[in-house]
């Protein structure tokens, strides 16, 4: 008797749930139809993804390597103001976070040059705080091959200099 009444239940159930899907809504509004949300662009030439800065390598002007880039501090109007780079350690063990002004920073789209000192020859730089649209980093010139990261970053100090200065610490 018990089964008798679940599988009625049931019935009953899918009947209804039938009846509901069944019917199509009739939508009248007095409102115009809204457009669509609007985007800039479809691409985004030139532009940097943040995502890619995190883990970037920084050199001095002697391509030492000093550091790499932990994360990107912007001010409320989206314009990135600091960068907190990271120093020292292994594996991000005993790290050392400093933060330096964004605009003191290079971009190298070149790989860094081993041999002899100073700046690769031929190798074009954006300083941080050039931006295009958006407060977004402009892009230096590269090949067809653009990535949507440079390929590293230049600051003018050595590693013990960073490591010295005051260390950078999150407010809660």
């Amino acid at each position: 008797m018990l089964t008798k009444s679940i599988a009625a239940g049931l019935a009953g159930t899918v009947l209804l749930a039938t009846a509901a899907f069944a019917q199509s809504p009739t939508a009248t509004s007095d409102k115009a139809p809204t457009a669509a949300a609007t985007t800039i662009s479809t691409t985004a030439t030139g532009q940097w993804r943040t995502s890619k800065m995190d883990g970037l390598k920084v050199y001095n002007e002697a391509n030492e390597n000093i550091g790499t880039i932990n994360d990107l501090l912007m001010d409320k109007s989206g314009a990135i103001k600091i960068a907190v780079i990271g120093v020292g350690g292994f594996l991000g063990v005993g790290e050392h976070l400093v933060a330096v002004p964004y605009e003191k920073l290079k971009f190298v789209n070149e790989a860094v040059a081993y041999t002899g000192t100073g700046a690769k020859p031929g190798a074009t730089t954006t300083t941080g705080a050039a931006t295009g649209t958006d407060n977004r980093p402009a892009a230096t010139t590269t090949s067809s091959t653009s990535k949507w990261y440079p390929d590293h970053a230049v600051f003018n100090a050595s590693k013990d200099e960073l490591k010295n200065m005051p260390e950078f610490k999150y407010a809660d």
